[in-house]
């Protein structure tokens, strides 16, 4: 009963085969059929309570199991509870120990009758009484199903306490209508997917689109009960937060493009993240790096939260203590951690000093660029300095001998002996990536990086190169390095302003032809259809931004870089009423090369468009053709122009 089984086996412990043809998965709903039992389950959910229901066989000994044991990847609990409160109620916790080292869940859970019999278990073995603890725990309720065959569950989560979750029930969940709240959590999710309306080549390009928005939308996740109590990453619980807190932040990844995206789609919600960010500040002394359940994972080089604080105010967003978030990404900057003294000292990290030296290196580089822009902004010009001149240290790592970055060990030795191929995870300069590949990682200056690769002739050549040079990275590569186009690794997030660089040269047409091709090739409507790790939404969020035909290269300063777009129309909501709305003319798979752009009626010459031209809402008219033209080819209309 107990036994999960193994995969392969089907007639031992408790495993079950299905078919996706009894299958349904849309947004908010969950059903398949249990072939082994002849069981239907169906999940629904509210922000904070699942809403099971069951349909049995006509049986006198139906059961479910409470399993605390197993997790998910790595993941092993710590310390579980599980506790009988009344015939129909059971509730508990459990606290485990994997991506995050104490993560910490409790739940109720409320059935829609009362339990024909009740059993605990701790290690296999059955325990007396109502209440038990351990760390390896499993509770099994039966049900008499001859007559009724149906069970429903409401199971509330909190990370505070189990009157908490009990009280999510109560507020979210209240009676026992399933389709209701099946409805209702629909309604929620198209009214949110709804958002951004688009016309797509074919019905297989809207699947992988609206996917793509759906995986957007599944982090950051909440992690506070209705009535705003949540637990803090000083291990407290904090009562009665004035904002929506948020957790699962992999913040590596989404500055990138998720990030950014969350402003134009969810503008309503930015405040809620950027406190939530500030929470964390507050409560361990600095931005998180990859924040889950109250934890500081430390996962990823760089202080990337900088990234999404900057880009916030500079997009005018003040819902949130502007002071504090001065005070957060100046102070998350100049401490001494993970590398930071020797940027401060020495304007590089020594590669013998740590592991992944020059990822962590570009990545405060780019924090830099960051927050010299928010002190511009507010007028703090000392600051602006100092963090515009470590912005350029990037160019510490860069080896004019070899035209790449490399690990330093001082200010005239390289760390010897170097290959831009190989890459060697979590053992040398670089993460989940090889020197062909993080040598672009300079969105917050591309006009200094063509320079130190001597101009916009020799930075094509080599862009070039990176995505047609084929060459192995070495056996003790990382998994994550996929979606290769030569040296370029679509499946893994330092790349992903890559295919956009072009158009800081004047070749338009060759970024064209490298998203294109992306965005045909690498994405599909299917099991298989993402080339690497979606990371959080990065993966979808480049997807949906290529696919409107332009992207946010730098994430913080607002400027969206136009390639190719896929879309034939798209119209975005906007507060107060307004819309943006992209009409696409000419667009084929021929058709990949923008020949002229106009904004409500008037010239466009620029390969760029503003943020805040985006949200005041419009139109902007592509037309596109089956040869480059000169749009955008001129110096004075290209990105760096908007810097």
């Amino acid at each position: 009963l107990l036994n999960k089984g193994k995969a392969g086996d089907w007639q031992h412990g408790n495993t079950s085969l299905f078919s996706h043809a009894d299958e349904v998965a849309v947004p908010g709903y969950y059903s398949v059929l249990l072939k082994r039992y002849g069981i239907r389950a169906e999940l629904t959910a509210t922000t904070r309570t699942g809403f099971h229901r069951y349909t049995f066989p006509a049986d006198s000994s139906s059961h479910i199991i409470i399993d605390l044991v197993q997790g998910i990847g790595w993941d092993r609990p710590t310390d579980t509870y599980i506790r009988k409160i009344n015939d129909s109620t059971i509730a508990g916790y459990r606290f485990s120990k994997g991506w995050a080292a104490d993560q910490r869940i409790y739940f109720t859970a409320v059935f829609s009758r009362p339990f024909r019999d009740f059993g605990l278990y701790n290690n296999g073995q059955e325990e007396a009484g109502t209440t038990v603890a351990g760390d390896s725990l499993k509770a099994v309720v039966w049900f008499d199903t001859r007559n009724d065959r149906s069970v429903s569950v409401k199971v509330g989560i909190s990370p505070v306490s189990m009157d908490n979750a009990w009280s999510n029930i109560d507020f979210e969940s209240p009676d026992w209508n399933f389709e209701a709240v099946r409805a209702a959590a629909n309604a929620a999710w198209n009214s949110e997917l709804g958002k951004l309306r688009v016309q797509m080549p074919d019905q297989g390009k809207m699947k992988v689109f609206y996917t793509a928005m759906y995986h957007t939308m599944i982090a950051p996740s909440v992690f506070n009960d209705y009535n705003g109590d949540y637990y803090g990453t000083d291990k407290q619980v904090h009562r009665k937060a004035g904002f929506t807190n948020l957790t699962t932040m992999s913040l590596w990844d989404v500055y990138r493009a998720a990030a950014p995206l969350f402003t134009v789609i969810h503008p309503e919600k930015v405040s809620d993240l950027i406190n939530s960010l500030l929470a964390i500040y507050k409560e361990q002394g600095r931005l998180p790096v990859w924040h889950l359940m109250g934890n500081e994972t430390n996962t990823m080089p760089g202080n990337s939260a900088i990234q999404l604080v900057a880009d916030a105010y500079l997009k005018g967003f003040r819902g949130f203590d502007t002071s504090l978030a001065w005070e957060a990404v100046k102070t998350t900057a100049t401490l001494d951690l993970r590398g930071l003294k020797y940027v401060k000292k020495l304007g590089y990290i020594p590669a013998d000093s740590m592991t992944e030296s020059v990822a962590m290196g570009l990545e405060y580089a780019i924090s830099d660029g960051c927050i010299a822009l928010m002190a511009k902004r507010m007028g703090k010009t000392a600051d602006y300095h100092v963090f515009a001149k470590r912005a350029a240290f990037y160019k510490n790592y860069f080896d004019a001998s070899t035209r790449f970055v490399r690990g330093r060990l001082s200010e005239k030795s390289w760390r010897e002996p170097f290959s831009p191929f190989e890459s060697r995870h979590m053992k040398d300069d670089f993460s989940e990536g090889n020197a062909w590949q993080y040598t672009w990682l300079v969105p917050q200056d591309v006009r200094g990086l063509i320079a130190e690769l001597g101009g916009d002739k020799p930075f094509v050549a080599k862009l070039d190169s990176l995505f047609r040079l084929q060459h192995h990275m070495g056996k003790e590569a990382s998994a994550d390095i996929t979606g290769l186009i030569g040296q370029y690794a679509h499946g893994n997030e330092p790349g992903h302003h890559i295919p956009y660089l072009y158009m800081y040269a004047g070749q338009p047409w060759k970024s064209a032809q490298k998203i294109r091709y992306i965005l045909d090739s690498l994405y599909a409507p299917s099991p298989a259809g993402i080339c690497g790790n979606e990371d959080v939404g990065q993966m979808s969020a480049w997807y949906i931004w290529s696919a409107l035909g332009f992207y946010p290269v730098h994430p913080a300063n607002g400027v969206y870089v136009f390639g190719s777009p896929l879309v034939k129309e798209a119209t975005l909501d906007l507060p107060g009423g307004k819309s943006f709305h992209l009409k696409v003319y000419g667009n084929s798979p021929a058709n990949i090369y923008i020949q002229k752009v106009k904004f409500n009626g008037h010239d466009h010459p620029n390969t760029w468009i503003r943020h805040e031209t985006l949200t005041k809402g419009g139109e902007l008219e592509i037309w596109m053709g089956p040869k480059p033209s000169d749009w955008g080819k001129a110096a004075r209309n290209r990105p760096q122009a908007a810097d």
